[in-house]
């Protein structure tokens, strides 16, 4: 007999720090060697949970084509865990009928007193701070092995005004120790009243002379206008900005120049980032996206670290006096409306840490209230260039902004999918919100009855008003769909794919679906889902995720925060799911819909989405 070769994943959960003791466990696992698998369980100490298994993964079955156990590999359990810390130990019992280890986690239990008042940030704090520690090292020697052929200039612009005198040591000293050396540092400060700003930046230009230069502004004109006196020092082929008490990370300008040499061409760079306390404790990470319009619509989510190819900015006019608390933001609208979407690139490394301190926007935006205006302004000003002056933006409870887009005259007509078999509480439930909910009115529903033979259920399809199609044929949710928009008439311009157990709550759904479906360059829009309990069911589809492809933010309460505010913002994503998925007709038929032989069941939706994005689409 082969030796077991365990295959697995751990779904959930994906923090083993808390304050609850129990915890449910998903995962998958299958002997690749071929042996079947006798059982799955999770040691705590003496204590063993056994786990439910042979639950289906689709997505397993997908990374291991042709192996049958894949298909049927998923398991659940539940755990109980001590407090303090416990090692959880996962094992299979493989054909020879020994129990093998695949997997190993570290759980941590809070008591609940110390999840309560001034712990409790602490307590937040530590999953990311674990996160540092074991990805977020650096090995500095290995980096400087690297040889830069024609090793880019990069300006650093320092607009300051009247900083602690600790915070802009600090600061400095976050670029006096960049590994790569190609820099220059423009520093304009902008009549700070405090004696130390001058003492300190000179003493700095002592430190190091040619690499940093200064000018002393006679008058207070604000960041807009010190920080084009900063631009107007600079020499180099990117400027970079940075805040005058944050910090640049130790690699921030080397992965800059990497970025650089692998694409020539770029124009604007971007990386994640964080927030740093006064004692040095970073939090807050912000694991952004690639490029999204639609996001840097409703929130500047390229901010910090931005970098910019000199020529753009100075061909964009540099910064916007009058824009001050977004002057950042407006200029990214105007440079990224000038270059090809190759041309902006995004670093998944946090190279900015944002100093948390009373005043700075860092602690949110009610400290400087302005920036909201501000924000609007610049939004407002891109709608204009653009020719989108019938767009409406709106500010969130949050602060980021929401755009409203026109519809024509008369609006887009929609036709409602929902394939179905009996379950007459689920449709009824379904269709009855739709007529009593949505304010949209130019929609038609089309019901598709998979084989139907509840009495009750087949009374109320021939009562409807809706239009039936009767499929007897074996379920395929593909071919069911496909057929339905087949048949739609002929002056239906949007689709949408609705599953039988979904429930309108919000009237707005269907106009802001089609809005923005009716956009030329959006594919397929989905709707954050929630279950009945209020957890988020979907928010948008990443691959490679739990498997082949996974929900943002699942299982998370409705509203729950994270750095970019995922659940409340327009984002593009890789897939919606089918059960709320609006697309043109047009662009449903010109990518063949649905795959009927592929995907009947399942990942049809995500296949659908990849086509459209294929096709030049973007998913929303």
């Amino acid at each position: 007999m082969a030796s077991p070769d365990l295959k697995y994943g751990i779904e959930t959960p994906q923090e083993w720090d808390g304050v609850g003791r129990a915890l449910s466990v998903r995962g998958w696992c299958f002997d690749h060697a071929g042996g079947e698998l006798k059982g799955v369980r999770i040691r705590v100490g003496e204590t063993v949970f056994k786990a439910s298994r042979k639950q289906t993964r689709f997505g397993v079955a997908l990374m291991f084509p042709g192996v049958e156990a894949a298909v049927k590999s998923g398991f659940s359990v539940e755990v109980k865990l001590p407090r303090g810390k416990s090692e959880v130990v996962f094992e299979a019992r493989t054909a020879d009928g020994g129990w093998h280890v695949f997997a190993r986690e570290e759980a941590r239990v809070w008591s609940w007193w110390s999840s309560w008042g001034k712990r409790a940030p602490e307590n937040r704090q530590m999953s990311y701070l674990q996160w540092v520690e074991r990805y977020d090292q650096i090995d500095v020697a290995s980096l400087q092995e690297h040889g830069f052929q024609k090793p880019p200039l990069l300006s650093i612009v320092l607009p300051v005004y009247d900083p602690p005198e600790v915070l802009l040591r600090e600061c400095l000293e976050s670029v006096a120790n960049q590994i790569y050396p190609h820099w220059e540092l423009c520093i304009a400060d902008d009549a700070s009243p405090a004696p130390h700003v001058r003492a300190v930046i000179e003493e700095f230009v002592g430190r190091f002379p040619g690499k940093v230069k200064v000018c002393f502004r006679e008058e207070n004109g604000h960041i807009c206008e010190a920080s084009n006196s900063a631009l107007e020092l600079a020499t180099g082929d990117f400027m970079v900005l940075l805040d005058h008490d944050d910090l640049l990370s130790q690699h921030a300008l080397y992965w800059v120049a990497r970025e650089i040499e692998a694409h020539p061409d770029v124009v604007v760079i971007y990386s994640d980032e964080d927030k740093i306390d006064e004692a040095g404790v970073r939090q807050d990470p912000y694991f952004k996206p690639d490029w999204d319009p639609d996001l840097l619509l409703g929130q500047n989510c390229i901010s910090h670290l931005g970098v910019f190819r000199m020529g753009n900015v100075r061909e964009a006019g540099s910064f916007r006096s009058g824009t001050q608390g977004s002057q950042d933001w407006d200029l990214v609208l105007r440079i990224t409306e000038q270059c090809e979407p190759t041309q902006i690139r995004h670093i998944d490394r946090i190279l900015y840490h944002w100093r948390l301190t009373a005043g700075s926007t860092a602690m949110g935006h009610s400290e400087k209230p302005y920036t909201v205006t501000a924000g609007v302004a610049a939004v407002t000003a891109a709608l204009e260039r653009r020719h989108l002056q019938d767009c409406e933006v709106q500010v969130l409870s949050n602060n980021y902004l929401r755009l409203r887009y026109s519809l024509s005259e008369p609006p887009p007509r929609v036709e409602i999918i929902i394939p179905t078999r009996d379950r007459l509480d689920l449709l009824r439930r379904c269709i009855e919100s739709i007529q009593e909910r949505t304010e949209y009115s130019n929609y038609g529903i089309t019901v598709v009855d998979n084989g139907s033979t509840d009495p009750a259920t087949l009374e109320y399809l021939e009562a409807s008003d809706a239009k039936i199609i009767r499929d007897d044929g074996p379920f395929n949710y593909s071919r069911l769909n496909n057929r339905a928009v087949r048949e739609t008439s002929e002056d239906t311009d949007v689709v949408v794919l609705l599953n039988n157990d979904t429930e309108v709550l919000d009237g707005g759904w269907l106009r802001e679906m089609v809005a923005q479906a009716s956009r030329r360059e959006i594919g397929a829009v989905g709707a954050k889902l929630l279950y009945p309990n209020g957890l988020v069911q979907h928010a948008g589809i990443f691959l490679g995720y739990q498997g082949a492809a996974g929900h943002l933010l699942h299982g998370k309460p409705d509203g729950f925060r994270d750095t970019g505010d995922s659940t409340r913002m327009v984002r593009t994503v890789s897939a919606v799911t089918a059960a709320c998925l609006a697309v043109r007709k047009e662009s449903y038929e010109a990518v063949g819909g649905l795959d009927e032989e592929a995907f009947s069941i399942a990942y049809n939706d995500v296949d659908f989405c990849l086509k459209l994005s294929a096709a030049g689409y973007r998913n929303l």
